[in-house]
């Protein structure tokens, strides 16, 4: 039978408007001005549910670039007053690999044939991308764009998007985690999602806080506010290892790939390193010499010099990353500036170390990671409660 998903991206949908300007082309640089979609809309190349409000309303605007490096893009705009991104990992729609469908499967089978042939490219995709293997009946996320085109229009702009690795995990996240981004909707091959600031070493609490919810001014406020984060963090790291079929791997954990919202949710923005653990086993199984060999970014393995293998095993894991990159700025360099008690500010710098690096404490061996996590837990719960106490 026809897949539910297929029906809805190969349907007949309304005949596309003239746009009323085309943006100028501007040559190569990072703007919206290169963004050369309209006349591609307005030839039915490319759709997208945002491609109307560019070309024909008006109501999608660029702002700024944020990164522009070997044909990737990240802009800021505005879409309808509000503040969103636009990426893509390629300058040109014409740069991502085109559709190859079967000549013959729609006059051999019908509809229904192009639709589960369509399927089973699209579940290819997935599983190169994630390593991943989904049902038809999963895979509905995947397509945000739903105004505009005809099928060819459609399944180009599709295809494009399905061959960017982000915006496949933001579709798939999306309503099912309060920790990732979620895709607001598309123009041929750039995808928008929420707009939310990202963190920076520059930021003495790494994240801004301005925009967060209550938080007062001075020492007290930030400790507040650094507690709050470090929970989210916590539950993002749980979240990540046990609420899916498989666990997801963060390869590169910096403050620049999360954000924070007003409620001191964390956020990743950046998932262009994250993968699930059957393509987190595929990369990190590679040849080596050395231990050295085994490290992707942040997602480290063993070599194994029997057989000059890396493992397939991640040996480190997100939370001792993220205590490593994160924690250790805020629980450490600026130990003496907390407005906690000191023997509190002591017990929660050596649990960061042990999460950090395990091998460094005196016990051994080190103690189990899910007892870190706990310990980490409760010692945040509990500078929360003296926090709470100091207000009253």
């Amino acid at each position: 039978c026809p897949v539910r998903w297929a029906q809805v991206l190969l349907r007949s949908l309304p005949t596309l408007a003239a746009p009323r300007s085309l943006p100028v082309w501007s040559g190569r640089s990072c703007t919206l001005g290169d963004w050369d979609k309209c006349q591609e809309y307005q030839g039915g190349v490319l759709v997208g549910d945002l491609c109307e409000d560019l070309c024909v309303a008006g109501q999608l605007r660029y702002q700024r670039c944020l990164y522009y490096e070997r044909g990737k893009k990240v802009l800021q705009a505005t879409w309808r007053g509000r503040p969103i991104i636009l990426k893509s990992k390629e300058e040109a729609f014409s740069s991502f690999q085109p559709l190859s469908l079967p000549e013959d499967a729609a006059e051999e089978g019908g509809p229904d044939a192009l639709e589960a042939e369509l399927h089973l490219l699209v579940a290819g995709e997935v599983r190169n991308a994630l390593g991943l293997e989904l049902s038809g009946g999963s895979l509905g996320p995947l397509w945000p764009g739903r105004r505009g085109g005809g099928r060819r229009g459609q399944l180009a702009s599709l295809w494009a998007l399905l061959q960017q690795e982000e915006f496949v995990l933001f579709s798939l996240l999306q309503d099912l985690s309060r920790h990732a981004l979620p895709v607001l909707g598309s123009c041929g091959h750039f995808y928008a999602v929420e707009y939310l600031a990202a963190g920076s070493p520059r930021h003495r609490a790494l994240f801004p806080l301005e925009g967060a919810a209550g938080v007062p001014r001075g020492g007290r406020g930030q400790a507040r506010a650094v507690s709050d984060m470090a929970l989210s963090f916590l539950d993002m790291v749980s979240h990540f290892e046990d609420d899916f079929a498989h666990r997801l791997h963060l390869c590169d954990v910096k403050p620049e790939n999360f954000a924070i919202r007003s409620d001191f949710t964390v956020v990743a923005i950046d998932v262009d390193m994250a993968f699930f653990e059957p393509k987190m086993r595929e990369i990190l199984e590679q040849n080596c010499t050395g231990d050295e060999d085994c490290n992707f970014f942040d997602c480290f393995s063993k070599c194994d010099l029997r057989v000059n293998k890396c493992g397939a095993e991640r040996v480190n894991s997100n939370l001792q990353v993220i205590c490593d990159k994160i924690f250790r700025h805020w629980f450490s360099s600026s130990l003496g500036s907390w407005a906690i008690p000191f023997p509190l500010q002591r017990q929660l710098r050596d649990a960061v170390q042990e999460c950090a690096d395990p091998w460094s404490m005196a016990r051994s061996p080190p103690r189990a990671a899910s007892d870190v996590f706990w310990k980490l837990r409760s010692l945040l719960r509990a500078t929360q409660r003296e926090l709470q106490e100091a207000e009253k």
